[in-house]
């Protein structure tokens, strides 16, 4: 799975987009995905991409054992990890795997997850439009979210 993280990354930034201030989003001004509200001691607005880079492999890939779970199944979990948090995104996958959803992903997870194929994959994806669809911000912000979900599934193949 060398260089997964890389791709995943680059696939992230580029559902993302740069800099923006949408006065609708409770994040606030974001920058490669990532927020002001989540990274309040940031220069959000001059973030490098390097600097990015860091912040996702440590806060986001790291924490959900990005480099131990199997292509593309990595690289949609790194996805929602960003977009939905670690714990939910923890959740979602056990979900998924048909394991105990106890929210650590342990020896039994990435077994599941290692003998995992393409039904897990699509049920995890599942299990993220269900997540949008139940969010204040749905009716205005589903389309897009939509939009990355199914861009991001296309693109990780």
């Amino acid at each position: 799975m060398k260089g997964s993280f890389n791709f995943a990354f680059a696939k992230v930034v580029s559902v993302e987009g740069g800099y923006v201030d949408n006065k609708n989003d409770p994040g606030g001004p974001t920058k490669f995905g990532i927020s002001q509200r989540a990274y309040p001691d940031l220069d959000i607005k001059n973030l490098t991409l390097d600097q990015a880079k860091t912040i996702y492999r440590a806060d986001y890939w790291n924490p959900v054992h990005g480099d131990e779970l199997p292509d593309p199944l990595s690289h949609f979990v790194f996805d929602s990890a960003v977009n939905h948090g670690v714990a939910a995104t923890i959740f979602m996958l056990q979900t998924a795997l048909k394991v105990k959803v106890d929210g650590k992903i342990g020896l039994k997870t990435l077994a599941a997850a290692k003998a995992s194929n393409n039904e897990t994959c699509a049920n995890f994806m599942m299990l993220r439009a269900f997540r949008y669809m139940s969010t204040i911000n749905f009716g205005r912000f589903g389309p897009g979210w939509f939009n990355r979900l199914f861009l991001f599934a296309m693109g990780s193949r």
